[in-house]
């Protein structure tokens, strides 16, 4: 695959540019404001994976402590979603 993006540190600014670069900027960023570890965890989430910057777009690149830790961590917005889905059913059903 042909990638071709950019992520440059200038001092305290960071710039990116390039066809991938919305993606790999952002997961750049993530990493320099919250670890690594955060930016692995939201690659995982997107299942991204192009490789670069991390190689956590796959559960099989990730690891199974690392999507333990996914699947502990995204845990309460399942609920939050299973009850706003039934919420919307209930609506449907009504009208």
């Amino acid at each position: 695959m042909l990638r071709v993006s950019f992520a440059v540190r200038d001092r305290n600014r960071l710039s990116g540019w390039g066809v991938t670069a919305g993606i790999d900027f952002a997961l750049t960023l993530a990493a320099e404001l919250a670890g690594d570890e955060t930016a692995r965890l939201i690659q995982l989430s997107l299942e991204y994976d192009p490789q670069p910057p991390f190689d956590c777009g796959s559960p099989e690149g990730a690891g199974p402590e690392r999507v333990a830790t996914f699947r502990r961590q995204i845990q309460p917005f399942y609920g939050h979603r299973r009850a706003l889905t039934q919420e919307c059913a209930a609506r449907l059903r009504s009208s």
